[in-house]
């Protein structure tokens, strides 16, 4: 399994997202999956990449959250979550999110 956590640098959330996907991960039982942090550095980049936003979350290339419209920009990404809209994931869905990934 591949994790990987795309951000760009003036976000000010993915710190916490990166803190949050090994927790997930090592509930999930896959503490010997590392984080690869990659940072988009350009509006060009992210329109190359199809990036979803800061922070994006992706499991062996798919994303976690499965982003519906690529935001293509240097942009923050949003979250549904069960206290409303954030700009991280609660660790529980992406112990959801990842438990699907896995089993599907």
């Amino acid at each position: 399994m591949q994790a990987t956590l795309w951000y760009f640098a003036g976000c000010p959330n993915w710190r916490t997202a990166g803190q949050r996907l090994r927790q997930a991960l090592d509930e999930v039982g896959r503490a010997d999956v590392p984080i690869t942090f990659v940072p988009v550095e350009t509006d060009a980049e992210a329109v190359a990449l199809g990036f979803a936003g800061s922070p994006t979350f992706t499991v062996d290339g798919s994303d976690l959250f499965d982003a519906a419209t690529p935001a293509g920009a240097l942009a923050c990404r949003i979250y549904s979550t069960p206290a409303g809209l954030a700009g991280v994931p609660e660790v529980s869905d992406m112990v959801a999110a990842l438990t699907k990934k896995v089993t599907s």
